[in-house]
């Protein structure tokens, strides 16, 4: 995958060591994935340039050693050869992570596969040593954010979730929309003067759910096998109530597709009805149920 210029090669914990007396974890994870060992004194000695590079090479979700070797040829001198380190199961955290971490530092469901190869490397460095105070503000940098959003970076950047590492099932999601209008709209549903109005919210919704992605900015393209939009005018109190189901059998779930298709399917009730009244409301776009995963089922 492409470097991620956004993503800083340095953790504000690892400020903690006064003036990084060790080598920082981005420079770390390249050199054991590289199979090299160097000295402090080897790190210090390459120029600026070369330093940064190798910095950004540790931040990359894949690290090519070839590389790293030619960053080191001016100091090799001071480098060594070591087994290569092989980078931590991005399925599931190793054991001595999750005992090290204790019940004070706990990994929420589905964070570990949700962060980046260089986060996994780093909060594996960190909690597998004694130093708490440093444990402590890696976890609040690195897992803490994941509790706010997966859609952060360590640095706090927004970025696209990498789901490579989850095994594709089967996904499915539910969602509803409320279109509110007069009792008079209502019943010029099958004769509005721009057509079936039912029928064209079902095929706006349809479309919209296929280009969730290119609305949502860090949605992943999903394989959906099936999306259905039922559309069911109620008298009391007056209104359409949209039904929108989404499946797929993907990586991650397909309750964004869901939720976009009952909403465009709303929209395009109004548009289709506001010749005849301005103020239909659209309401209630919510999450009915969500299938799949690594969470399995949720219900509203």
């Amino acid at each position: 995958m492409a470097d991620d210029p956004k993503q800083s090669p340095i953790f504000e914990f690892e400020r903690l060591d006064s003036k990084l007396q060790l080598l920082p974890l981005a420079a770390r994870r390249a050199l054991e994935e590289a199979g090299i060992r160097l000295s402090l004194e080897g790190w210090r000695s390459l120029s600026s340039k070369a330093r940064q590079r190798l910095l950004r090479l540790g931040t990359m979700d894949r690290i090519d050693p070839d590389e790293v070797r030619e960053l080191l040829s001016p100091v090799a001198e001071s480098t060594r050869a070591i087994p290569p380190v092989p980078p931590p199961d991005p399925k599931k955290p190793p054991e001595e992570l999750v005992t090290s971490l204790g019940e004070e530092f706990v990994l929420p469901a589905g964070s570990w596969a949700a962060l980046r190869p260089f986060e996994r490397y780093a909060i594996h460095k960190v909690g597998t040593r004694s130093d708490r105070q440093k444990l402590a503000a890696a976890w609040k940098e690195i897992i803490g954010a994941r509790e706010v959003s997966t859609h952060l970076s360590a640095s706090g950047e927004a970025h696209m979730v990498d789901v490579a590492a989850k095994e594709p099932t089967h996904r499915k999601a539910v969602a509803s929309a409320v279109v509110r209008m007069s009792p008079r709209t209502l019943q010029k549903l099958a004769d509005a003067p721009k057509g079936d109005v039912l029928a064209t919210a079902r095929i706006a919704g349809i479309l919209a759910a296929k280009r969730t992605p290119e609305l949502v900015p860090l949605c992943h393209p999903v394989a959906t096998t099936s999306l259905a939009l039922e559309l069911e005018p109620v008298p009391q109190p007056p209104s359409v109530r949209i039904r929108a189901t989404a499946e797929a059998f993907d990586r991650t779930g397909v309750e964004m597709e869901a939720m976009v298709a009952a909403s465009v399917a709303a929209l395009t009730i109004y548009d289709m009805l506001k010749g005849i009244e301005r103020g239909i409301v659209i309401e209630a776009v919510r999450l009915e149920m969500k299938d799949g995963g690594r969470s399995g089922r949720w219900e509203r």
